[in-house]
């Protein structure tokens, strides 16, 4: 009888494989140093400069009237801007992944216009629309309505530069999970608003929390784009940005760095609580 030759003990890796890897491992130092270097170091640089002066001092500063007053300005105009932009978003959503119409990839890539243009260009733009000169401005102030240099024209301005957020987050969404769905509530009977809450809501959940997440941060941390629109009046039309901004160029940075931390504090939990929330076999 011929005797097997023996199995080798192991295979060595191919030379595709060993390049592979050191590829990914390049990539991944790569991806790391990248975060590394623009966020987590100017974080951490941010959080020591916050409380360098101790927590009195940052409670101090954060709970003084005109912190106070920002801290709500803001909060009241991205809470209104994230509702605006979470219906508008659902509904452009809907109609992009839905329904094939004339004009439909102008609206596509009009959704990502604030994305392109400097929001200082789109507060200009708003104070020609809705300014005392402005196309509508002079007829809604004769009823009482004043939208430049007040809170109306602050949530015009924030509505602007986070209106993409909902949407580019529920369009690839939608796209996935199809129509067989809907199709099948319609066979069943179902009613256009009795498919959008029981099968479309349920099944975009996730995607349209993390929309609003990201529209709130953006909400809370828009600076250009309302500052052109707002006037920056103290305790009136000064958000939190714009307070910050002010601090800063009054040479008070442990205030102007306070300030920050609350808009960064406030946007990191929501990301977390999101996290947390999301299923496992989601996450």
């Amino acid at each position: 009888m011929t005797q097997a030759a023996p199995a080798t003990s192991a295979v060595a890796p191919s030379p595709a494989v060993s390049s592979s890897g050191s590829t990914r491992w390049a990539l991944r130092l790569v991806a790391v140093t990248y975060v590394v270097v623009l966020v987590v170091v100017p974080l951490v640089v941010m959080l020591g400069r916050t409380f360098e002066d101790g927590f009195a001092a940052f409670v101090a500063s954060v709970t003084a009237p005109e912190a106070v007053a920002a801290i709500t300005l803001s909060l009241q105009v991205a809470l209104q801007a994230v509702v605006i932009n979470t219906v508008f978003g659902l509904a452009v959503a809907l109609l992009l992944t839905r329904y094939r119409f004339r004009g439909r990839g102008v609206l596509n890539a009009l959704i990502d216009l604030p994305v392109s243009v400097s929001p200082v260009i789109a507060g200009l733009a708003l104070i020609l629309v809705y300014g005392r000169n402005g196309w509508f401005g002079g007829a809604l102030e004769t009823v009482g309505i004043q939208v430049i240099y007040s809170v109306p024209g602050i949530v015009l301005a924030t509505c602007f530069v986070s209106l993409p957020l909902v949407v580019r987050e529920l369009v690839p969404v939608l796209e996935e999970i199809g129509l067989e769905q809907e199709q099948a509530g319609r066979a069943l009977g179902a009613n256009a608003w009795q498919r959008l809450w029981r099968l479309t809501l349920p099944s975009v959940r996730w995607a349209l929390a993390y929309g609003v997440v990201l529209s709130l941060a953006r909400a809370l941390g828009e600076f250009g784009a309302v500052r052109v629109v707002a006037g920056n009046v103290l305790g009136s039309t000064q958000t939190m940005p714009l307070l910050a901004a002010q601090r800063y160029a009054d040479l008070d940075e442990p205030g102007a760095y306070a300030i920050s931390f609350v808009m960064v504090a406030i946007a990191v939990l929501c990301i977390i609580v999101v996290a947390l929330l999301r299923p496992r076999d989601h996450r």
